[in-house]
């Protein structure tokens, strides 16, 4: 086991790098959207999901 280890380490480290950023990203995310921030640009003309987006 040790030895599998040691030849993918690289491997390994590479993997839970992207692992924290992705996890940063979704944890960013949730703090904008909960502080009222959002991706839309509020032109909905181009926007295929205006219906779910805005809701009246």
């Amino acid at each position: 086991m040790l030895t599998w280890m040691i030849n993918n380490l690289g491997t390994i480290i590479v993997s839970l790098v992207l692992i924290a950023v992705v996890v940063l990203i979704v944890f960013y995310l949730k703090k904008e959207k909960k502080s009222g921030k959002s991706s839309c640009g509020g032109n909905c003309a181009h926007c295929s999901m205006c219906k779910s987006c805005h809701q009246k």
